[in-house]
């Protein structure tokens, strides 16, 4: 049978995750690395990892932000010289995951047996600006969602994507009464968490009273509730079943069950609420298709690794997920059920507050903390007994990007 005909019989097949890898995640310029040094060193660890070469790779969709076109053919170069498709994703801070899906599609659909999926950032220090260049808001993609702020809160001159957050936060505490000091435990959870993953930006504990000390971004967000800008590159590997029985994989390979991505539905704008204007809605829907998908609910999870761009947002997700009701992830938050000892560990990593968030890699660093966690290779900040895992990644714009994967 010619591999034309065997990939169309892996068609609707099984996807698995055989390997992992990412850089640590640093602040921009306290390195001298070039975007490909980076992508070389997180690409070049998950094929080892897998203990696979890189000519057994048939394509590469590569994901990133702030480089020029065709950036991920001159990163996967560095890698090898084989000709094989490479495919520039750009979906703002989903990107990483947006990527692992395109793999995961490639695999399942029967096209190819062998897939990397590669994201990195090299960005600049100091606030992301608002997705347009010179403060043209009128014309950024985002100009819906700021406008939505606009609307109800009016426009300030803090940074943009901690301003439309730092709304919704103030939006979640009016209606629900949640506190800053709720808020401010987000990010104490995840500082604490990164003090035992030695990739993370920052591995230091903080108190709820250090973060809520910290600087004001936006008000209720301090320094210690947003995520830094970063350096970092993270990858996996992608096959099908049969090139994990073909290869012997059985002992590394974690099952991508359900994923699902969504979009902007009205929903995201008829209410006039920043916390819809975030993605909400969406994350509330990927969620939905995700878990159904892999045949799971969300008490069957045991790790999440979601994506906490500020600490609102982590909030936000857990109702999204149905963690909680509406309006309860405050009070979720306070009762240690995100935590190890709790119902589920949310963000070992440290997540994107205290890891980092380079954002073309973040969904797949994302992925990476899961495989080790389900494989039981994560060391210090190991999940005892995690069997599914979750990833939530979402970028304003907007795209929402769900993971269930399972060993």
């Amino acid at each position: 049978m010619n591999s034309a005909a065997k990939r169309a019989g892996n068609s609707a097949g099984k996807s698995y995750i055989v390997g992992v890898g990412m850089t640590r995640f640093e602040k921009p310029e306290s390195r001298d690395w070039q975007y490909w040094d980076m992508a070389k060193e997180a690409g070049g660890a998950a094929l080892a990892d897998a203990g696979l070469a890189y000519d057994l790779v048939e394509q590469v969709p590569v994901g990133y932000c702030f480089q020029p076109s065709t950036a991920g053919q001159r990163a996967v170069y560095e890698l090898g010289l084989t000709g094989i498709p490479v495919y520039n994703v750009n979906n703002n801070c989903a990107t990483g995951a947006s990527a692992l899906m395109l793999a995961r599609q490639f695999v399942e659909g029967g096209a190819s047996d062998c897939v990397l999926a590669l994201g990195f950032e090299k960005m600049k220090r100091g606030a992301l600006g608002g997705g347009s260049d010179g403060g043209d808001f009128a014309s950024s993609p985002v100009a819906r969602h700021y406008g939505v702020m606009a609307a109800r809160h009016g426009f300030e001159m803090t940074p943009p994507t901690a301003q439309i957050f730092g709304n919704a936060a103030r939006e979640h505490m009016e209606r629900y009464g949640t506190t800053a000091a709720q808020l401010a435990a987000v990010g104490a959870k995840n500082h604490r968490h990164s003090v035992n993953n030695p990739n993370a930006q920052f591995q230091e504990p903080c108190s709820v009273e250090e973060v809520l000390a910290a600087r004001t971004i936006h008000r209720p967000l301090t320094k210690l509730q947003c995520s830094p800008t970063s350096d970092g590159s993270a990858a996996a590997v992608v096959v099908s079943e049969r090139f994990v029985e073909r290869h012997g994989l059985g002992d590394k390979a974690v099952e991508i069950a359900g994923q699902a991505m969504t979009t902007d539905t009205e929903e995201s704008f008829a209410s006039g609420s920043c916390i819809d204007a975030v993605g909400a809605p969406m994350s509330r829907e990927a969620g939905r298709q995700a878990l159904a998908r892999a045949g799971v609910g969300i008490e069957d999870v045991d790790v999440i690794e979601l994506h906490d761009c500020f600490s609102i947002n982590e909030l936000l997700t857990y109702e999204a997920l149905g963690m909680c009701g509406v309006g309860e992830s405050g009070k979720l938050i306070e009762s240690g059920a995100t935590t190890y000892g709790g119902r589920w560990v949310v963000n070992p990593s440290g997540g994107l507050i205290s890891k980092g968030h380079p954002l073309g890699a973040t969904g797949l660093a994302q992925a990476a903390e899961l495989v080790w966690q389900l494989r039981g290779e994560a060391g210090g900040r190991q999940v005892q007994g995690a069997g599914v895992g979750l990833a939530h990644n979402i970028g304003l714009g907007g795209a929402a990007v769900v993971t269930v994967l399972r060993r």
